[in-house]
């Protein structure tokens, strides 16, 4: 299987950004240091530095790079989660 590639805020222009998030191909950002992934609208996500800001278009794709859901803006993922790791 081919790994999807998650896009680096870094990497990628303001304007190039917004085309792909109003296309759809992004909905999810993360945190690289923290591997963390959330909503674009998340608060949390939003204090981050962009040089650690990741960009997902699905949340298979964030799961599959070894990211977790947050705690705040994705609270049922996130206990689902927690739950699993508790078990494990």
């Amino acid at each position: 299987m081919i790994t999807p590639k998650m896009i680096s805020h870094s990497n990628v222009s303001r304007l190039e950004l917004l085309r792909l998030i109003k296309g759809g191909a992004i909905e999810l950002a993360g945190n690289r240091k923290l591997k963390i992934y959330g909503t674009l609208h998340c608060l949390s996500g939003k204090r981050m530095k962009q040089e650690n800001r990741v960009f997902f278009v699905n949340e298979p794709e964030a799961i599959e790079h070894g990211y977790r859901p947050c705690g705040h803006c994705m609270r049922v993922a996130y206990k689902i989660w927690k739950e699993a790791k508790v078990e494990s």
